[in-house]
């Protein structure tokens, strides 16, 4: 980072609704079972908002919780950055919602659309503003309300996702430790594999546009597989060589939450043993923006991560898109 302030993660938060969709709710939705979601995906159930729930109140819970992990006050906030694809609204941004329901009143607030990557290119563009003395607390948060734009009669799907929010208060920490790599990327070209093809201005909301079906996430499934097994690694090695640091010296691993055979994949691939790995797509299935952060904080709250460790966080989703960070963990403000 050169003559730039150091920057890292002070605190952490997060939030998943209450109600729980299980394998077997969904064995009497459509055709499928608990054996096939499981054996493919490593997923057993997921929380699903309720019909009052947007992302902006997901977001305030995990924001609320961030914000006294870290000991800064919302009114401390220089910016809120929201990574999200089921915002409140097409606009305004979802981040100027919660920065009302906050009372977060100095602080700038944009939404970032980078699919499951989202939180990673919020947290990137963050550090940015920190480490240059700009600004210096930004809360990022990464949240999805997914059951509002999943198709609970397509099998291939529907079993996969998951509501949630996690959130991450940024700023300045000792020399030495916070953020040392990053890696972001997209391929455009695959735009049309990953995505919720109506309601914007391609496809504007009709009577037909509905009828279609084309308010529903739609995803290819196998090559979407095929891109996330191959980025994983890349983004990771990428980050690791920019840091200067050895895959041995991983002491968390903290990928998106899409799939458990993916996940297996990366562990293997980096000689990982599994208390080294944040996992948690068992319990709440792809929370796409949502999935890094709230492992990351579980991880936290478990205990999990101690001064000085290297924590790798690392996803892929639509766009599509890919990104990869490497910190030196410290809470401590500087």
């Amino acid at each position: 980072m050169g003559d730039l302030r150091p920057v890292g993660i002070l605190g952490t938060g997060s939030y998943t609704p209450e109600r729980v969709l299980t394998n077997a709710d969904l064995e009497k939705m459509v055709d499928t079972s608990d054996e096939w979601i499981v054996t493919r995906t490593g997923i057993r159930e997921r929380r699903i908002a309720s019909s009052e729930q947007a992302a902006s109140d997901l977001s305030y819970e995990a924001a609320r919780k961030a914000l006294a992990n870290a000991g800064i006050s919302a009114e401390e906030l220089d910016m809120i950055i929201v990574a999200t694809v089921t915002p409140d609204m097409a606009f305004p941004s979802t981040a100027c919602i919660l920065q009302d329901k906050l009372g977060a009143k100095k602080a700038a607030a944009l939404d970032v659309s980078a699919a499951c990557t989202g939180f990673l290119y919020g947290i990137t563009t963050a550090t940015q503003f920190i480490s240059n003395g700009l600004y210096r607390y930004i809360l990022v948060i990464g949240v999805e309300t997914l059951s509002k734009i999943t198709n609970y009669e397509d099998r291939n799907t529907c079993v996969l996702f998951g509501d949630g929010a996690g959130a991450a208060v940024l700023g300045p920490v000792g020399d030495g430790f916070g953020f040392k790599a990053f890696d972001l990327g997209a391929d455009g070209s695959g735009s049309t594999l990953l995505a919720l093809p109506a309601g914007g201005s391609r496809i504007p909301a009709t009577s037909e546009s509905v009828a279609k079906g084309l308010h529903y996430l739609y995803m290819a499934g196998g090559e979407v597989f095929k891109f996330a097994v191959r980025v994983m690694n890349t983004a990771t090695e990428t980050v690791l060589e920019k840091a200067g640091v050895s895959k041995d010296e991983i002491d968390l691993l903290v990928p998106h939450q899409a799939n458990l055979r993916i996940i297996d994949a990366a562990i293997k691939r980096f000689g990982l043993s599994e208390e080294k790995v944040a996992i948690n797509v068992d319990r709440y299935g792809n929370m796409s923006s949502a999935s890094i952060p709230v492992a990351l904080d579980e991880a936290v709250q478990a205990g999990r991560l101690k001064e000085g460790d290297n924590v790798v966080l690392v996803g892929f989703g639509g766009g599509l898109t890919w990104g990869a960070a490497l910190l030196k963990w410290s809470t401590q403000k500087a």
